[in-house]
Formats: C-alpha cells, sequence, structure tokens
C-alpha cells in the first residue's frame, strides 16, 4: 500500500469521521481522481511543443498522456476544429497516490518564493484546482532538454460534498494552503 493512501486510512479518514459526524464510513470524503492539464495555445502552430509537452507530461504522471484538440475553429487564433491544443491525464488509485505524494512532499517545496496555496481554488463541491507557472518542479524533467518552461493545472476531485469537507481532507493530507 502507498504511504499517503495508508496515511489516509488510518489518519485522515478516522479525523474526518469525528470531526463532521458522519453516519456512514462511506460518507466520508476521499480523492476520487488526480486530473494534469497541459494547455498550448500556440501548439497548433508547433507540433514538436505538443509532442514534448506529452512526452513531459508523461513523465510526470507516470502514465501516457492523451493530446487534446480544439472543439471549435477560432478563426482570430488561427485555430480549426481538431487541431491540437495541449494535453492531459487522468489518474486514479495508486498512481494517483504516488503523484500526490510526490507534488505535496517534493514539487511543492520546490516552487521559489513559495507562500502556500490559495484556498480559492475550491469549486463549490469539494475539488480543488492550482496551477503551477513551471513544470520543470517535479523531479523527473531534465533541466538540459526543456526547451521552454510550460504551466499545468492540477485538478484533485474528492467525493466531499462542500469546500470545508474537501479543505479538510486536502489540509490533513498535506495540502499547504495559505493562513
Amino acid at each position: 500500500m502507498l504511504r499517503l493512501h495508508n496515511f489516509y486510512m488510518e489518519e485522515i479518514s478516522p479525523n474526518l469521521h469525528k470531526e463532521f459526524n458522519y453516519k456512514s464510513p462511506m460518507q466520508i470524503p476521499r480523492v476520487q481522481k488526480v486530473t494534469l492539464n497541459m494547455g498550448l495555445g500556440e501548439g497548433s502552430q508547433n507540433n514538436k511543443l505538443i509532442q514534448d509537452a506529452v512526452e513531459e507530461l508523461s513523465l510526470i504522471a507516470g502514465q501516457k498522456a492523451v493530446v487534446t484538440r480544439a472543439k471549435k475553429s477560432i478563426a482570430a487564433f488561427k485555430l480549426r476544429e481538431g487541431m491540437p491544443v495541449g494535453c492531459t491525464v487522468t489518474l486514479r488509485r495508486g498512481r494517483m497516490w504516488a503523484f500526490l505524494d510526490k507534488l505535496l512532499n517534493v514539487a511543492l517545496p520546490r516552487v521559489r518564493d513559495f507562500r502556500g496555496l490559495p484556498d480559492r481554488g475550491m469549486d463549490g463541491r469539494g475539488n480543488y484546482t492550482l496551477g503551477i507557472k513551471e513544470h520543470t518542479i517535479f523531479p523527473e524533467i531534465n533541466l538540459d532538454k526543456v526547451d521552454r518552461a510550460k504551466g499545468m493545472n492540477i485538478t484533485v476531485v474528492t467525493t466531499a460534498a462542500t469546500d470545508k469537507e474537501g479543505k479538510a481532507l486536502l489540509a490533513l493530507m498535506g495540502m499547504p494552503f495559505k493562513k
């Protein structure tokens, strides 16, 4: 069993059960999935940029990333329907727990001038989205091979009913929210 998942089962779950007085253990919030998304605006003109992003996101996630394509044509951006505009990967179960552990304990402490994560990333249903400006904070990325830093969005989807429950779950897991 993975370290963070084991910690969730032994420590976090009982604490949440006590704090929110759930009637059933099935009401205790848990993490369902983690989605990583890299949007590359100029990727529609530069295919190498998309391929590099897919490679790097696959290294970070430990799972093959898929290319996302434009749903509509937008003439102002020289974008046609079906052109590549980014890449995404969805993590569940073991890979999800391993990624969260790496994000909380390795990647976020490597961010320059880090003062904590804002809690305004909660969506009203217990899910949390955070943006990272440079994907180079992850240890799998070789800085010599990166031609430019790319940003990414990370969404943690939980079964929590409210933002308060979702934030409590993530805070107990070690998510460094601003005070």
